[in-house]
């Protein structure tokens, strides 16, 4: 059934209208009828059974049914901290990370990343990347969007307090791995470089502010890989996978 996230308010018994990229999905790219039945959920939680009473050009109506609390959340509140790659890359590291659970992701410039944007270009491509979360939440089942912070500087983000989460930088010189750390207490911060990796620097200022490197065996991972076998790792280790 297909799983349609707006931000509109949602109680059981109530009609809605759904607009814009909800609407477009419904009409023109599922192609769905009236009478069709669809799930709806605005991210604060649970969701409700829906089912479509007319569609037209632009406006999507639809009666909503019964409510239910399943929730698809990990138990881990894992950041991902992601140096920015190009494209599609990009899109394809925060919509796997998604699908394996993340909670919050923060975009970060870094000394290699090649990615350059200007303040109106960045707003534009967080406008994207918000759309390219809510679609995986819609296609993996869960109820919550996870928050996408600005994009922020590395350096300026290493300097904020790091000690209410467990850090973690992923570099192929770290020397440990998940297996040998204990399991963590509260949430977790990792931080993967992008397409050219992190600098000896920005490892060295991680690792000062607290950041434990890890490994993942001895081959180099490109950052769209990087960062999905971490998330992939820390849940299955300490996670809801397996």
């Amino acid at each position: 059934m297909p799983r349609i996230f707006t931000t509109t308010s949602l109680a059981t018994h109530a009609e809605i209208t759904l607009e814009g990229n909800a609407a477009t999905h419904v009409g023109r790219v599922l192609r769905l009828k009236a009478g069709d039945k669809i799930t709806l959920f605005n991210g604060l939680g649970g969701e409700y059974s829906a089912t479509l009473i007319a569609i037209e050009r632009q406006i999507v109506r639809a009666q909503i049914g019964t409510f239910t609390t399943r929730e698809a959340e990990s138990p881990l509140q894992i950041t991902l901290a992601q140096g920015i790659s190009r494209g599609e890359r990009m899109d394809y590291t925060l919509q796997k990370s998604v699908e394996l659970g993340v909670h919050r992701i923060i975009p970060l410039t870094t000394e290699r990343c090649g990615v350059k944007l200007d303040e109106k270009r960045a707003a534009k491509r967080l406008q994207h990347w918000q759309g390219v979360i809510i679609s995986a939440c819609e296609q993996c089942g869960r109820n919550r969007i996870p928050e996408i912070l600005p994009i922020t500087p590395l350096a300026r983000w290493l300097g904020e307090n790091h000690t209410k989460t467990q850090p973690f930088v992923l570099h192929h010189r770290a020397t440990h791995s998940l297996r040998q750390l204990p399991p963590p207490s509260g949430p977790i911060s990792l931080l993967i470089g992008p397409e050219g990796g992190l600098s000896d620097s920005e490892i060295k200022r991680a690792s000062q502010s607290g950041f434990k490197g890890i490994q993942l065996g001895p081959r180099i991972l490109r950052t769209e890989t990087a960062g999905i076998a971490a998330l992939a790792a820390l849940q299955t280790h300490w996670g809801d996978l397996g």
